[in-house]
């Protein structure tokens, strides 16, 4: 089985991104302010945006399922306050939980949080409990900086992000950390923020003790982990001029990295320098990149062929594709097992 841990629903139906449109108009002008029992999106709309979309890649690729949460750059954290994230949040995980529900075999979902900027994150523990309560969630995305490119909240390792954290260490899911939208003009969402943001995370945990008040937290950061492999050695290095134990030891049992990298030279640094232990397939199909390289004919979010082409064995193969995934997502694996897959 291929396992696809980083899907996003960036083909979600227009009506969608109509509402939000009209939420975020209402900030300003609270008469305009949809209600959410005004988003009317039917089943046959959610079946043709995926079979159209990401299903029919999923099929011409040759994976099986994948770990579907809400568009990474809609969930804007920085719009509105706490109660429009609220309403935003509750509005997408349910969608995605409708696909997952529709395409059982190939959709697993993941929930956004409503965060807000300055607010305590223990206020978004109610989604949280029903997106894994009440729709079977699997993993949640967390925004280490709602602010939209400022970074205005406390490190993760901070204990302001403890209530969280509690939630998770008690349902036993990991978390994608992964920021949305940059209304900062000095960072590209894409290009530039989503990067900082996975080498930052990775250095919050390398510089604190995190993991000692929670040996059992596991962090998926994305995109090949930013600059992290690239600059191992760097890494490396300020653990040990900190005095902190070695890096396999004091952060590799907790953290992760996705294979959303896209070409070859650079998975192929990724298996070379990362433990394989510690990379999860993926690759945010109709994501951040969608064009084909010119270089290869072929899509650069095909991800699984830079997989296929790796000096890797088939059992270190087998670790990225599947095995790694059931370990760090017990949820996932619970309910494959029930399945009987």
């Amino acid at each position: 089985m291929i396992v696809d841990i980083h899907g996003h629903y960036t083909t979600a139906p227009k009506a969608l991104e109509a509402w939000r449109n009209r939420q975020v108009a209402g900030i300003g002008n609270p008469a305009e302010t949809p209600e959410v029992s005004e988003l009317r999106i039917g089943d046959d709309e959610l079946r043709e945006s995926i079979e159209s979309n990401q299903l029919r890649l999923m099929r011409e690729r040759g994976l099986d399922l994948t770990i579907f949460s809400p568009r990474a750059s809609f969930m804007a954290h920085h719009i509105g306050d706490f109660q429009v994230s609220s309403n935003w949040a509750a509005i997408c995980n349910e969608l995605c939980y409708r696909v997952s529900r529709l395409f059982p075999d190939h959709y697993a979902p993941a929930a956004m949080l409503p965060q807000s900027p300055g607010v305590d994150p223990a206020t978004c523990i109610p989604e949280l409990v029903k997106c894994v309560e009440q729709f079977g969630n699997v993993a949640i995305n967390l925004n280490p900086d709602p602010s939209g490119g400022h970074w205005s909240s406390p490190p993760l390792s901070d204990r302001y992000w403890y209530p969280i954290y509690e939630k998770m260490i008690e349902y036993d899911i990991p978390a994608m950390i992964h920021v949305s939208t940059s209304c900062n003009p000095c960072f590209h969402t894409t290009g530039a923020h989503y990067l900082n943001a996975d080498t930052t995370a990775f250095m919050q945990c390398l510089t604190s003790d995190l993991f000692k008040d929670f040996p059992t937290l596991r962090f998926i950061i994305p995109h090949g982990g930013g600059a992290v492999p690239y600059h191992w050695g760097r890494f490396r290095g300020l653990a040990q001029e900190m005095k902190k134990p070695l890096l396999k030891d004091h952060l590799l049992n907790n953290i992760f990295f996705d294979t959303c990298v896209y070409h070859q030279p650079g998975v192929d640094l990724l298996t070379r320098v990362i433990p394989v232990d510690n990379i999860l397939f993926a690759s945010e199909m109709m994501g951040a990149v969608r064009g084909i390289d010119p270089e290869t004919g072929h899509h650069y979010d095909d991800t699984k062929r830079y997989i296929e082409a790796a000096h890797i064995d088939p059992a270190r193969r087998h670790k990225i594709y599947e095995a790694n995934t059931r370990r760090v997502y017990p949820r996932l694996d619970a309910a494959l097992k029930a399945k009987g897959r």
